[in-house]
């Protein structure tokens, strides 16, 4: 089982989770950061690490958000995102949607 990361990560790209990560199996693009599944080791760091509440256990992924667990995959063994182990600035307007998320 792997830890997933949902679309509350879209638009805001904050880089905690990474930074607590101990194998660095985060990966991203312009828009989001994405968790590739054999590459995590279930610690569960990331979890209370993201600020947006974007993470989940993949057993834990609510009905609606089950898509994320394909994107994850397909994402972060596309080859074509590198791997992001180091603090990032947020994107732009990751403040304001982490507002309107309600956190």
């Amino acid at each position: 089982m792997a830890f997933i990361v949902t679309d509350n990560c879209q638009g805001c790209r904050f880089t905690d989770c990474v930074m607590v990560c101990p194998v660095d199996c985060f990966y991203g693009d312009g828009e989001m950061l994405y968790i590739h599944p054999t590459e995590c080791i279930d610690c569960s760091a990331c979890l209370p690490a993201c600020p947006v509440q974007a993470i989940y256990a993949e057993a834990n992924v609510p009905a609606d958000q089950q898509q994320w667990i394909a994107i994850n995959k397909e994402r972060a063994e596309s080859g074509e995102l590198e791997c992001v182990s180091d603090k990032c600035d947020p994107l732009p307007g990751a403040e304001e949607r982490k507002r309107a998320l309600g956190l």
